[in-house]
């Protein structure tokens, strides 16, 4: 239906509307059904085979992840950690083998019942490595409404919920700027503030530091911290080794669509093997006062303070 104000901000039409909140049975914040047991995997992914334009990008991949779980996908470019992301969210379907959410199947049919796909949209958000494709809002403050009020959000409890996630992300004085003038760093937290604000349990972020100054890359590391010990699921497709130990309680390496191994980060990052073969490890190179040139493959490891 065509909106009641379409040359309107988001912004605008709130404060000149009132919003109808949908139904309790229409509200679920899990997916039909009784509430799923604590040991079923968020997501099971069952032999899936998926390609690109006759590419393929994933190749009989089978995993699970487990709730509370902050799960980092690693692999070089191409080996199918975005496309596993996609999958995950329900944006595109594999064309072999199942993925499965709490135990129910997450297909097209499914995602086709109102119910169950207001449910998982609910639940799971994701943020792309481009913010710019996620960002079409004419202000950050519409952007980040835009998902509340799809929902038929309260008026109040729209405006203190973007207030709050704004506040949270540091980004209140930017309410009002067009997201596409925004920096880098301000556009991510921007995305990420637009899937936050519906408090997802479910986390699903694409290099989620690529692209970013020292700075806002570590303010994206805090929150990745900060979602430690189960508080909520996060699947992030990574190339960032120096903070794996900090952000990540398990690892799925990735190769050509491929599982070709798993673990902690401690044991992933071990594997020097391992991360040689998936092109994980830095070449260094060093010009001696001869002359020679010396390269070897490193990996750069943070400290802590005792």
């Amino acid at each position: 239906m065509a909106s009641a104000f379409p040359c309107r901000s988001l912004g605008e039409r709130m404060a000149m509307s009132s919003f109808d909140v949908l139904p309790e049975s229409q509200t679920l914040s899990v997916p039909p059904g009784s509430e799923p047991s604590p040991q079923m995997p968020v997501f099971e992914v069952r032999d899936v085979f998926y390609r690109y334009e006759g590419v393929t990008a994933l190749e009989g991949l089978s995993l699970h992840i487990g709730r509370g779980q902050r799960v980092a996908l690693l692999g070089a470019n191409g080996s199918g950690k975005s496309t596993l992301l996609r999958l995950l969210d329900g944006l595109c379907f594999p064309e072999k083998g199942s993925i499965a959410f709490f135990g129910e199947p997450l297909n097209p049919n499914r995602l086709a019942q109102d119910e169950f796909s207001f449910a998982f949209r609910r639940r799971v958000g994701i943020v792309f490595q481009n913010p710019d494709v996620q960002l079409f809002n004419p202000s950050v403050f519409d952007e980040v409404a835009f998902g509340p009020l799809q929902l038929r959000w309260p008026k109040e409890r729209i405006l203190q919920r973007v207030s709050e996630t704004l506040e949270q992300l540091g980004i209140s004085h930017l309410k009002a700027r067009p997201p596409h003038r925004l920096s880098a760093g301000e556009k991510k937290r921007v995305a990420l503030a637009s899937v936050l604000v519906l408090d997802p349990e479910i986390l699903l972020l694409d290099e989620p530091t690529a692209s970013l100054d020292p700075q806002s890359a570590s303010q994206m590391i805090d929150f990745l911290v900060g979602w430690r010990g189960g508080s909520k699921t996060v699947v992030m497709a990574t190339h960032d080794l120096d903070s794996l130990e900090d952000i990540a309680d398990h690892c799925f390496v990735l190769a050509n669509g491929r599982l070709v191994g798993e673990g902690s980060p401690q044991q992933i990052l071990g594997d020097q093997a391992l991360l040689a073969r998936t092109h994980l490890l830095h070449v260094h190179r060093h010009l001696h006062d001869s002359g020679e040139i010396h390269s070897h493959p490193h990996r750069h490891r943070h400290c802590h303070e005792p």
